[in-house]
């Protein structure tokens, strides 16, 4: 029943797309508007109240427990396990928007900073290391690790719901379908965005080696050849195609990012990592929760917002793939690899990419801001034409994309098959094929409807119910963890109990 209602919904807004993509547009904009002007603050405060989350569960005694049987070891290898979970997490927004974000911000800085200053730089990185460094990836952590502790510690089903019923007050017994239809309805669309984003920036690629046209038509034709191909992939299971396509990404993504940092302004990109760092701890806290009442201006809505509302729409997707391949592992061990490791990640790519960008622009006088004016998906393409090997640099850029797009689409189809068959971790070929090409057709008749702006913009009104299930999921993992140590240390003084009474009275043989 969840999922019919939840495909049918689907459906129908994609038809809506089709028939009336402008009157889509205006409501979800309109709905998009409300939600980030009258609930920013909400989204604020639930997400700095993650991070602390994160960091208590991590640095705390119960960072010692495993999420699984005591004696369970972890499927995957850290190397392949960090790959998979930052592949899936935002490889191809990373590559999307490493140039343009920080160069979008130079243009256009956060309130009370004039446009086109050193000001400007320095908060154009800084915001860069706040949108995609430790809230974001705080949302995917807590998610993923409420679904993983009561699937394999409880026994439940890895499904957003396990979490929510496991609590005991009756109401929110009920809430855990409509929990499960939310979340199909987040993935389902959250995918489909990013395959559009992703074709967008795949056909600016192939432009720039081939000459391909920028197009509606190639870019129906990029996201029918990469659904195979993440099809092909899906079908061969988390431990053969996902695995190796993870490895191969992260490999061909640091060596992408190794050659930026030889032949672009090396000192630059290390003084910007050094100084951008220390800005961003210094002003955590205010960054995580500004907001600007006293003055008329949509930029934290506009952007801060925006992305946690986006994070809180990609969670249950994300959240479902890194629990189903996180078995074995410590809660400590679990924070750190899901929030430390992939934030440490971002903030060396931004420094590299988007500090080369803004070194070019403000030393060189290059016209990056208004590659990106004209064409977001061309910034990191008009980054290395001003770089020795452009070509070369354009072509592993693309390929990069490429095996992302990959990487998310079996992923989702992955997450999206254990949702749809109650919970099972390893759903068959068949129904990976059926939701494949179900979220292919989603991006492709919008994309087709004008409407690729419209299924984001729905992504995140959807994002506000599910932003009360995910501190229901906080609740009831903090009060599981809280249980199941205190059990633990029942066990552990019984335990002891009994050897000092075997050893003070011993029995008589």
């Amino acid at each position: 029943m969840q999922l019919i209602f939840s495909a049918g919904l689907i459906l129908c807004i994609v038809v809506w797309g089709v028939v009336h993509p402008a009157s889509l547009g205006q409501i979800f904009d309109a709905m998009l508007a409300f939600i980030t002007r009258d609930f920013g603050w909400l989204y604020l405060w639930v997400v700095l109240g993650l991070v602390v989350l994160a960091a208590v569960l991590a640095f705390s005694r119960y960072g010692d427990l495993k999420l699984g049987a005591e004696d369970d070891e972890p499927e995957f290898s850290i190397g392949s396990w960090f790959a998979m979970l930052f592949s899936a997490g935002m490889g191809i927004g990373l590559v999307f928007w490493g140039v343009a974000e920080p160069i979008s911000h130079y243009g256009e800085p956060p309130p009370g900073i004039a446009a086109h200053t050193p000001e400007a730089a320095n908060a154009a990185m800084r915001y860069s290391f706040f949108h995609w460094g430790l809230h974001p990836w705080a949302v995917y952590s807590i998610v993923a690790l409420a679904i993983a502790f009561f699937q394999f510690r409880k026994g439940g089903s890895a499904l957003v719901s396990t979490a929510v019923e496991s609590l005991p007050w009756a109401p929110l017994k009920k809430l855990g379908s409509v929990a499960n239809v939310l979340a199909v309805i987040a993935t389902a669309f959250g995918v489909a965005a990013s395959l559009g984003m992703g074709a967008l920036q795949i056909n600016s690629g192939l432009n720039a080696l081939m000459g391909l046209p920028v197009g509606s038509t190639s870019q129906v034709g990029i996201i029918l050849v990469t659904t195979v191909l993440f099809l092909a992939s899906a079908v061969t299971g988390v431990t053969k195609g996902i695995k190796w396509l993870s490895n191969f990404n992260l490999i061909l993504a640091a060596l992408l990012t190794l050659a930026i940092f030889v032949m672009g302004p090396t000192v630059a990109i290390m003084d910007t990592f050094t100084s951008t760092l220390g800005s961003y701890v210094s002003e955590f806290v205010r960054m995580s929760l500004r907001m600007t009442p006293f003055r008329d201006s949509g930029w934290i809505s506009g952007w801060t917002v925006f992305y946690w509302a986006w994070w809180v729409s990609w969670s249950p997707f994300v959240g479902l793939f890194i629990a189903r391949v996180s078995r074995g592992r410590t809660i400590r061990e679990f924070v750190l690899g899901t929030v430390l490791a992939p934030t440490l990640a971002a903030f060396i790519w931004f420094s590299v990419f988007g500090g080369t960008a803004l070194h070019q622009q403000i030393i060189h006088g290059l016209p990056m801001a208004e590659a990106v004016s004209a064409d977001v998906s061309t910034a990191m393409f008009a980054l290395f034409d001003s770089l020795p090997m452009s070509g070369l640099l354009s072509g592993v850029a693309t390929v990069l994309v490429l095996v992302f797009f990959i990487t998310s689409g079996d992923s989702a189809t992955l997450v999206l098959g254990m949702m749809s068959t109650g919970g099972q971790i390893n759903p068959s070929a068949r129904v990976k094929l059926v939701w494949g090409t179900l979220i292919a057709g989603i991006a492709i008749s919008l994309l087709l409807a004008g409407g690729v702006k419209a299924v984001q913009t729905a992504t995140i009104v959807f994002a506000l119910p599910f932003t009360l299930v995910i501190v229901i999921m906080a609740v009831a993992l903090w009060r599981g963890v809280r249980d199941d140590w205190n059990e633990e240390q029942r066990r552990d003084r019984a335990l002891r109990r009994r050897v000092r009474e075997m050893v003070e009275h011993p029995p008589r043989g």
